[in-house]
């Protein structure tokens, strides 16, 4: 990652936290089952049949209903679609003209031009209906049904027509049965009406304006949609609320499924949870197409959305935080895995996982160092030999960063094999190496550097096998060497500093100190110095570091508090003003990721109090985005203040399905924009993870939207293991509860 912008500025929606007793304990989040959710997906591969309604029977068949007939759902699976084509299974019914589907009796019930038929029951269902141009369909008790040609309407059982009538105010547009009351409900557009089985007296109950679908939520309760919200209508008050403040307003159907109510819309598909959130479903993440036509239960409590492009099978699993571990363990080791480095797949074509490649990146050695660092914690708890031979491999990678160029103690961004120079990234910064096959990367990054420290002390420390042990701590003597006996720069193979690798006094003090890089770089070194003392012992670096904190201010530069922190002030030269245009949050994985060696291998317990008291006001500042990993990571400190919640909520909401599909959220009626501000806050509140782009964590949680569309998919590697099993090892988050 290219620095662009380094700076952060205090934007905090709650106040500070008064300090807490130090016999507090912290929190333990409880590893139980919950409800995760993916998409399975089937699209309409040719156009020209439109896609009408769909439903499920109690054999979990599917069919969905087409202007060319019954379909169904061909192959498809999570991340892999399948597609929508002609049922021909029941070959006698393809020469009915259908016009609805509904289920009842959890069996398939069809409405033709000339009769409601059905392939249960041993087919003796056949009851016709005398209405050539019926449209609409509901089912009532035993075998009844009120049919609707958008005018009339027919009451009728398996032998006869009961009851025959027309709306007087326009074309019904919906109708439904509520076995309760024994009452068939019929909407138009401008109002909703009664019929029930008893009198057979059609009642006008709810007049309106524009009224497009509905659903019986129950005695209680009536939803109706409409172009600008839905109402939620009391049949017993005759009271009505409306709710306009939605992801979209203009409501295209409503189902009741479970506990939730769900709403298609143009723009996607939302669900209002009892609690009055809103879950919304928009993109190719979820949706093949957003102009949802119909929605309904389907098979294990699935929910079956049909768009104008296809069909989505929502599916909610019931797993722990263990069990989406191992399932995204999976996803790292079997398609992320470059030379042993945690990697993306890119140039994919629209999600499709057979295509694309391995993609370099300039922080091959940041992503790695984080999944490794994962990996070493999840070794640590578990002792499964499997993330052992991860961290091995994976430090094998990290290694040969530093033997693979000619510059002593210096790392390479990446390497790849000779010959593809002009197809990487950046290529102007590769070089060849000695050996004739293979080429690195130069202009390593202070990103790296930190990322490294990190993972090599956390190997150094928890790995109980002597020659991993041995090798990190050779790996954090090679990089401080050569950073200390730099004159705290990383000296490139032009014998020049990288452009971010600067850790002198000169450069560092330069920064005016509202300045974030100033408190960053300060905050790094001392970490980096303290990691290479804790495990040489070299009094080289101990001296180091003092020398920075005591002489150069290094400590009063690290503890500024972050609500001091924001854009050069007026005169400032031109590159602090570059750098301190906005909130940079490459800087705050880089200040978190640090802290591992700054709170950990302190000096002194009176530094540890210190840096624990900075850590605290960095978090205190990042609270809005409810990052798992920057609350996880401020659990090291012991603190009970830390946003476990917040943490578990990130960890649960993150989609299984980590590829770039395009997202959009900025057209959203139920959030809150902020103005413009330092701090590229978008929002008042920040979205879910699996409503907004996916990122790493140095990524804006305040993104609203993505261009592009599954042309990558991200690695879980650093994303969401890494904060997963540091919870596991700092004890806030339990095994998995039996």
């Amino acid at each position: 990652m290219q620095k662009i912008v380094s700076s952060l500025f205090l934007f905090i929606l709650g106040s500070l936290l008064a300090p807490l007793p130090k016999t507090l304990a912290q929190r333990v989040y409880q590893d139980k089952p919950f409800e995760q959710e993916y998409s399975v997906k089937y699209y309409l591969k040719n156009a020209g049949p439109e896609l009408l309604k769909v439903g499920a029977d109690r054999n979990g068949v599917i069919k969905v209903l087409s202007s060319a007939g019954l379909m169904m759902p061909h192959q498809g699976q999570f991340l892999y679609p399948g597609e929508l084509v002609a049922d021909g299974r029941y070959r006698f019914i393809k020469d009915k003209k259908l016009s609805d589907l509904t289920v009842h009796d959890r069996q398939f019930v069809f409405l033709s031009d000339q009769a409601v038929l059905s392939d249960a029951w041993a087919g003796a269902l056949y009851s016709k209906h005398a209405t050539p141009g019926a449209t609409l369909l509901a089912a009532g008790e035993g075998m009844s049904f009120l049919v609707s040609d958008g005018s009339r309407l027919a009451l009728l059982n398996q032998d006869k027509v009961l009851w025959e009538g027309a709306m007087s105010d326009g074309k019904t547009v919906a109708i439904r049965y509520q076995p309760s009351i024994k009452t068939f409900w019929v909407l138009s557009a401008s109002g909703l009406y009664t019929l029930p089985v008893a009198t057979r007296k059609l009642s006008k109950v709810l007049d309106g304006n524009g009224f497009t679908s509905f659903a019986i939520v129950n005695d209680t309760k009536v939803v109706v949609g409409t172009p600008d919200g839905y109402l939620d209508w009391n049949p017993a008050t005759k009271k009505s609320i409306r709710h306009n403040k939605l992801p979209v307003p203009a409501i295209t159907t409503v189902e009741a499924i479970g506990n939730k109510v769900w709403f298609g819309t143009p723009q996607g598909a939302f669900a209002v949870r009892p609690d009055g959130k809103v879950d919304y479903y928009h993109g190719e993440r979820w949706l093949p197409g957003n102009e949802v036509v119909d929605i309904a239960p389907g098979p294990e409590k699935s929910v079956l959305i049909l768009t104008k492009d296809g069909l989505s099978e929502l599916v909610f699993k019931s797993m722990t935080l263990y069990d989406k571990a191992r399932f995204y363990d999976q996803q790292v080791r079997s398609r992320h895995i470059r030379n042993g480095f945690n990697a993306s797949l890119s140039r994919m074509e629209k999600g499709n996982l057979s295509t694309g490649y391995l993609a370099d990146s300039d922080n091959d050695g940041l992503w790695t160092s984080m999944y490794l660092g994962g990996e070493i914690f999840r070794y640590k708890v578990t002792k499964d030999p499997e993330a052992l031979q991860n961290c091995r491999e994976s430090l094998d990678a990290m290694e040969r960063l530093y033997t693979i160029n000619p510059v002593p103690g210096f790392p390479s961004r990446s390497f790849e094999r000779r010959g593809y120079i002009a197809q990487l990234s950046d290529p102007d910064r590769w070089q060849h190496a000695d050996n004739p096959e293979w080429d690195w990367k130069a202009t390593t990054s202070s990103d790296e550097a930190i990322g490294h420290i990190f993972a090599f002390g956390a190997m150094a420390e928890l790995i109980d096998e002597p020659t991993l042990k041995k090798r990190a701590i050779a790996l954090i003597d090679t990089l401080m060497g050569h950073v200390v006996d730099n004159d705290l720069y990383l000296i490139d193979y032009n014998g020049k500093p990288t452009q971010w690798g600067k850790w002198n006094p000169s450069y560092v003090n330069n920064f005016p100190t509202n300045v974030g890089d100033r408190k960053l770089n300060s905050s790094n070194i001392i970490a980096m110095l303290q990691t290479a003392y804790h495990f040489t012992k070299k009094e080289k670096y101990r001296k180091k570091a003092f020398e920075l904190m005591e002489k150069h201010g290094y400590l009063e530069n690290l503890m500024r508090p972050m609500r001091e922190i924001g854009q050069a002030p007026e005169g400032s030269d031109e590159y602090s003003k570059m750098l301190s245009e906005g909130w940079n949050h490459s800087d705050d994985e880089m200040y978190f990721v640090g802290y591992w060696g700054l709170y950990r291998y302190a000096f002194n317990d009176t530094l540890k109090a210190k840096y624990k008291q900075a850590i605290l006001d960095h978090w205190q500042a990042e609270r809005p985005e409810k990052e798992g990993a920057w609350n996880i990571f401020t659990a090291l400190t012991g603190t009970p203040a830390f946003d476990l919640p917040e943490a578990i909520w990130y960890l649960k909401e993150y989609p299984l399905d980590l590829i770039d599909w395009a997202v959009q959220n900025s057209h959203r009626k139920d959030i809150e924009l902020l103005p413009l501000n330092f701090r590229n806050q978008t929002t008042k509140e920040v979205l879910p993870p699996d409503e907004r782009p996916i990122q790493r964590h140095n990524g804006n949680t305040f993104t609203l939207d993505r261009k592009g569309n599954g042309t990558g998919e991200h690695s879980a590697g650093d994303i969401w293991l890494l904060p997963y099993w540091m919870g596991r090892y700092l004890g806030v988050i339990s095994a998995p509860v039996k």
